[in-house]
């Protein structure tokens, strides 16, 4: 069944980050001064009548700042700024009251009942329906519980496994609002009557949900468009809830850090700067932009194009996106579109955004994923993204080579590094927990590893030891096993690291970046003996992705016919050039050939039959001869620096 991809409705943006001036040590606290001075005439004005604030200054936000590794300067979200605008006159605090005493009866029938299950024995017994009313209550509490209740479904520090479980399936559906509402905010919005705009625009919407809803429409120069409009009178909505989730966190704030070992102050912050951003479309309008940048030389990933001219704070348009649904694999055949070779561009598309570009969809659900029938992935609703820095991509890259090294310490240090554990915190317990649930997971090989599995192990371990899951790593996760559920939905057989390893094996032989091929030498080197078997896998791996992603239709439109190789030219060019300048490197590969008293020909012979296929001797041998130059240089370098150094 082919479907018009239409962009969901919840939808956020990324920040636009400053790098901290530091991040260690005894200056840690002074990363944000940035912020805590553009934040400070906020603190002066928050009071009513001068009246000091209600909040403890913005000490959460300054953690937040710290976690993410940057200071944002464009911050739609303070905890002043939210008690300003909820308090500004005394209608809005009425409501205020209002709004508080229906959530305190409605929560509180709801505590009473958990209360009553506790004191009559029955409370184990009674989660499943208990945790199905919790879902009921948040949707009928409206938008902000509902997205409150997204975030916690992702937060196993927080929530215990089987109300995630029942979390994971909130959705937002609600009726749409009048079209004459919408129409109204178009106009004002764009500044021009509809038909100066769009020469027909559906009589209905096309799909709805409580941030607004969206229209399929045509521009007067012809193109298909999806009009997303913001819904009417949200905004102060947002506020007043966002208002008493802070309050509420204050009072909360000393019982959550000792009990659950986590900031709630920081939590709600986290969640409000996350919503307050979904109701501002310039911002997704950026992450368009950047998504379409970031893939425009993919020929397997589709970004619609965003008409930045018809757009505005509360409405966005973008090009209109027919595609197959991601979870009808019937289609998707019918189409002419090899199932596993489509996985292998969508994990390999998700990969990209994770590693390689540090800007990732937070929301990948099958309503936002679409099958071209060329072949491409196609995205939609790009509010919901985050941003990771080039340091948390590198540790993440780390975390990888430090798997496949088993070097459970280290991985223990990642998370740290990560943010995951307070600086300073002992990990000599968590390494054996780490050990047991990785080394479970993989001792069968790729094929038997579940990230699902894995993610509940990782969840109670969560619960045990002091762990908090940062904001954006909650998305990580949540954006994985989102995109595995539907790869199990077209392939039931599907194992992720069956397509995500080739990925990563290709990327750490092709990628030229320093820190790559960093990694690389970790990899093949363990206890300073060289690993000739894991050279040989990466190779292998690495030529299953290729072939992989030569059965999509889009790779081989692009390739016309030609054999896809695995490009290792770059590599060779740089594996000479480091032998060439490293004496340690140069040791460890005499000893790597002449292990064991013998000389390792067989294995040299094995790696070069691998490879073969995918190399030109010729051209290989010229690149090299033009690259001596450059390595003889390299070399002086190195070898004056190590003689001034001795002396």
């Amino acid at each position: 069944m082919e479907v018009a991809a239409t962009p969901a409705i919840g939808s956020s943006a990324r920040l636009r980050n400053v790098p901290p001036h530091s991040i260690s040590g005894r200056t840690r606290r002074r990363s944000c001064v940035i912020c805590r001075v553009a934040t400070a005439p906020l603190r002066i004005k928050s009071g009513l009548n001068g009246s000091a604030t209600a909040f403890p200054s913005t000490e959460a936000l300054e953690e937040l700042d710290l976690e993410r590794g940057a200071c944002n300067l464009l911050r739609k979200y303070t905890p002043e700024l939210v008690r300003q605008r909820v308090l500004e006159s005394r209608e809005s605090f009425a409501s205020v009251v209002g709004r508080c005493v229906e959530i305190i009866w409605r929560l509180g029938l709801y505590w009473a009942s958990l209360s009553y299950d506790c004191l009559v024995g029955r409370d184990d017994e009674m989660v499943p329906l208990r945790a199905a009313q919790l879902r009921t209550l948040l949707c009928d509490l409206g938008p902000s519980f509902v997205k409150a209740g997204q975030v916690l479904a992702n937060r196993p520090d927080i929530v215990r496994q089987d109300y995630m479980n029942e979390l994971c399936t909130l959705q937002d559906d609600v009726p749409s609002f009048p079209n004459q509402i919408a129409f109204s905010i178009i106009e004002s919005d764009l500044n021009m009557p509809l038909e100066k705009a769009f020469r027909k625009i559906s009589a209905q919407p096309v799909a709805a949900a409580s941030l607004g809803q969206v229209y399929r429409a045509t521009l007067l120069s012809g193109e298909e468009v999806a009009v997303k409009v913001q819904r009417p009178g949200i905004e102060p909505i947002i506020y007043r809830d966002l208002f008493l989730f802070r309050t509420l966190a204050s009072f909360l704030n000393g019982i959550s850090t000792k009990k659950l070992g986590c900031n709630a102050e920081l939590i709600v912050d986290e969640f409000g700067e996350k919503l307050l951003e979904e109701l501002d479309y310039t911002l997704e309008a950026r992450n368009l932009e950047d998504f379409y940048k970031n893939f425009k030389n993919d020929p397997t990933v589709k970004i619609p194009l965003v008409y930045k001219s018809f757009s505005g704070s509360r409405v966005l348009v973008m090009e209109w996106i027919d595609g197959i649904r991601c979870t009808d694999p019937q289609a998707i055949t019918d189409a002419g579109i090899n199932v596993p070779a489509f996985i292998t561009v969508g994990v390999s598309a998700a990969l990209r955004q994770l590693l390689e570009f540090g800007l990732f969809h937070g929301d990948p659900h099958p309503g936002n994923i679409f099958a071209m029938r060329d072949g491409r992935i196609a995205y939609v609703d790009f509010g919901n993204v985050a941003q990771l820095t080039q340091r948390n991509k590198q540790i993440l890259i780390d975390a990888v080579v430090h798997a496949v090294n088993e070097d459970y310490v280290e991985m223990a240090n990642d998370f740290s590094r990560l943010g995951f554990l307070a600086p300073g915190t002992d990990i000599t317990p968590i390494v054996p927990a780490l050990e047991a649930i990785w080394g479970n997971s993989m001792g069968k090989g790729l094929a038997d590893f579940n990230f699902r599995i894995v993610t509940k192990q990782f969840n109670e371990l969560v619960y045990q030891y002091p762990i908090r899951i940062p904001e954006k790593y909650s998305l990580v996760i949540r954006s994985l096993l989102t995109q595995e559920g539907i790869c199990l939905t077209l392939q039931p057989d599907f194992k992720f690291l069956e397509v995500a390893y080739p990925y990563v094996a290709k990327r750490l032989l092709t990628d030229p970046e320093p820190y790559l091929r960093e990694r690389l030498l970790q990899v093949l080197f363990k206890d300073g003996m060289f690993q000739w078997n894991r050279l040989e896998n990466l190779i292998m791996l690495a030529r299953e992705q290729v072939a992989m992603m030569s059965r999509n239709p889009s790779v081989r439109s692009q390739k016309q016919g030609q054999v896809p190789k695995l490009d290792l030219t770059d590599t060779i060019k740089d594996g000479v050039r480091v032998v060439i300048t490293d004496p340690e490197i140069r040791r460890q590969l005499l000893l790597a050939f002449t292990e064991d008293s013998r000389l390792h020909v067989d294995e040299v012979l094995d790696v070069y039959r691998l490879v073969e296929k995918d190399l030109d001797p010729a051209a290989l041998a010229l690149d090299v001869l033009q690259g001596i130059p450059a390595a003889a240089r390299d070399f002086v370098l190195s070898w004056s620096n190590a003689v001034l150094a001795d002396q």
